[in-house]
């Protein structure tokens, strides 16, 4: 890796379209990837998002896997807001939690290796995190802790490429597309690809909470 600050996952809509193999996976994420592409995000969505903003800042500015290197803070506000509509309390028809939609065996998993790191965070506890409950989940502050770790760990895992991240958080990190170097082959993985790079550009672009930033 280069000495960028952040681990900022490659930009999605710029690798679909420079695709020369015409395989029927490939179709397929380049049409979820052109179905999201102009996806506006409301003033409302960025009013409820900016509620959490001090948290997704703040858990953000750790380097979690490779020193200096930190998550996106834009890629960040564009997992939630795809995944939940920025609703603390959101929950699936597969019972994930929270902002981000997080499995509480996923959570569970990720909350005992903070546990046992050897940095201490404001907002959530070491005791909290050993002890991670389910309900835990839609608590915003762990939910944004859990999640910019596990993009940190996905980032890491697979070389920062936005569609392999998001599969791993989708469809599970040890999926065996991912080690052959593709996404995840399904349509909610697919679509969940789509709006998270149409949400991620348009942060980029209009850098709407860096116009707040210090």
């Amino acid at each position: 890796m280069n000495q960028r600050r952040y681990l900022i996952p490659y930009i999605l809509l710029m690798i679909v379209f420079i695709l020369t193999s015409g395989t029927q996976v490939q179709s397929s994420l380049y049409s979820a990837v052109r179905k999201y592409k102009n996806k506006q995000v409301s003033r409302k969505a960025i009013e409820k998002l900016a509620q959490y903003d001090h948290f997704i800042r703040y858990f953000a500015g750790f380097s979690y896997f490779i020193p200096s290197h930190k998550v996106s803070p834009d890629f960040i506000r564009a997992l939630i807001l795809a995944e939940s509509g920025a609703d603390h309390l959101a929950v699936s028809d597969k019972n994930a939690l929270g902002l981000s939609q997080i499995l509480f065996t996923t959570g569970m998993e990720a909350a005992k290796e903070l546990a046992q790191s050897q940095t201490n965070f404001r907002y959530v506890s070491k005791e909290n995190l050993a002890n991670l409950q389910a309900i835990d989940l839609f608590d915003p502050a762990i939910n944004i802790l859990l999640t910019c770790y596990l993009v940190a760990k996905y980032n890491y895992k697979f070389d920062g490429k936005l569609d392999l991240v998001v599969s791993a958080w989708n469809a599970g990190e040890y999926t065996e597309a991912l080690y052959q170097g593709r996404h995840a082959p399904y349509q909610e993985t697919e679509n969940l690809i789509g709006k998270i790079n149409a949400y991620y550009l348009y942060f980029l672009k209009y850098g709407i909470f860096h116009r707040t930033s210090p």
